[in-house]
């Protein structure tokens, strides 16, 4: 059962109560999110059981994967530009710049392509997703499958957490092949530096890890943003002024978790 009554609360007496009040909230959310997040992908394995359920599966994939590509392309093909051009331009004081494809590689397996993909996804995907869950629970359309013994989190989460798991990979690695490819426009048009140069330093300082951890974080970003967005689309109250609040509030948890997510993978794997 999902709750989605308000809680209301007295005003804190002072300050130091106030936030305390608001670290216990923000803590229980966490754990309902969280416990949405296991919900959602303990169903995955029975949706694709049900031939209906996969065909909102392939419908979510292509709304996550195939509409976001325009944006996708631009974000990831300029990151790799504006990355080749500050990193080169760097390297030119110290004649190096033949190692731009290098720096522009890791650069974006380890961290840039998987970061704006996160950021886009979020942006795009994740606000819909809050939008659309969000108004159908003000509408009671939430309760109305509850009351017919249908779990929202498997009807709606579901589908979207199985899409979200497999496209934030693939974009991710798409991302980072046309920033690879922005930054050879730049290395070869504006620093002089050879195409077969520019690609040798790429695949030579490039590692396997350096790829594993960059699906891995984007797989992460893609279960946090649907988590994130889908409770806040649960938790909707107030009519349409709690939708758009809570479409707010969807992507700035997001863009933070990313944030804090991407830094804690990246020392995890990575030793000083």
């Amino acid at each position: 059962m999902i709750t989605r009554e308000p809680v209301y609360t007295d005003e804190p007496d002072n300050a130091l109560t106030g936030i305390w009040r608001s670290v216990v909230l923000g803590v229980g959310d966490i754990g309902r999110a969280g416990s949405l997040t296991v919900q959602a992908l303990a169903g995955i394995p029975a949706l694709f059981a049900a031939g209906r359920r996969r065909h909102e599966w392939a419908r979510q994939m292509f709304l996550m994967g195939i509409k976001t590509l325009p944006v996708i392309s631009v974000v990831g093909m300029f990151t790799g530009m504006i990355l080749g051009l500050q990193v080169g331009l760097e390297l030119r004081r110290f004649n190096q710049e033949i190692y731009i494809g290098s720096a522009v590689m890791v650069s974006l397996l380890r961290e840039m392509g998987p970061f704006m993909t996160g950021l886009i996804l979020a942006a795009c995907v994740g606000s819909s997703m809050a939008a659309q869950i969000g108004t159908m629970t003000v509408n009671d359309e939430i309760a109305a499958l509850e009351i017919m013994s249908i779990s929202p989190v498997r009807f709606l989460m579901a589908p979207r957490m199985a899409a979200m798991v497999v496209m934030t990979p693939v974009l991710s690695f798409y991302t980072c092949v046309l920033g690879v490819i922005g930054g050879g426009i730049v290395g070869v048009t504006q620093l002089n530096v050879p195409l077969d140069q520019y690609i040798s330093m790429a695949m030579d300082f490039a590692r396997m890890r350096d790829l594993y951890v960059g699906l891995l974080k984007a797989l992460v970003f893609g279960v946090v943003i649907t988590g994130v967005s889908c409770y806040e689309g649960f938790t909707t109250t107030q009519g349409a002024v709690g939708v758009g609040q809570a479409t707010r509030r969807s992507v700035i948890t997001s863009f933070l978790l990313i944030l804090v997510l991407g830094y804690i993978i990246t020392r995890l794997f990575y030793d000083l």
